[in-house]
């Protein structure tokens, strides 16, 4: 009997070239398209074989930590070393080292605290007023019938 497809990919070969495509930042649509398979199997594999979803995951996680690392080192800034390099008999040389500084990045902080503190970073607050806050509708006591004359007044009928 020929083995169903989804065994070879459950093996630690499978495995890793599943985690590795997931890691390199490929959709789980590419990655099917990789393995021969629909996306809805793939799909119906991860349900049914957690090595096949914690391959994904795996691969996933590797790649988000790397970005947020590089998000928040960007947001923070940084110190780095510059270095040049000249081409002489004896091959390349190193003829300078300059240590340099990278400013804090305002778009990267914002996105990072926005994120990471949607209640106190977002764009759009919620703010709901509750009591007497002092305003009072000047119409609030006429009746219907003198708020039809005060209308029909304000039209000039």
């Amino acid at each position: 009997m020929a083995k169903a497809k989804y065994e070879e990919w459950i093996l630690e070969e499978g495995l890793l070239k599943i985690q590795g495509w997931a890691r390199d930042g490929l959709t789980e649509e590419q990655i099917a398209h990789n393995m021969g398979i629909a996306v809805s199997t793939l799909g119906n594999w991860k349900k049914s074989h957690l090595e096949i979803l914690e391959a994904l995951k795996k691969g996933k996680e590797v790649v988000d930590i790397q970005v947020e690392n590089a998000l928040l080192k960007r947001a923070l800034g940084y110190e780095f070393v510059e270095v040049t390099k000249e081409l002489t008999d004896a091959g390349l040389l190193v003829t300078k080292e300059v240590t340099k500084q990278q400013a804090p990045d305002t778009t990267a902080a914002i996105f990072w605290l926005k994120n990471r503190k949607p209640n106190e970073w977002r764009d759009k607050r919620e703010t709901q007023i509750s009591g007497d806050i002092g305003v009072r509708n000047p119409m609030q006591n006429l009746t219907e019938e003198e708020l039809r004359r005060l209308a029909n007044g304000i039209d000039g009928t």
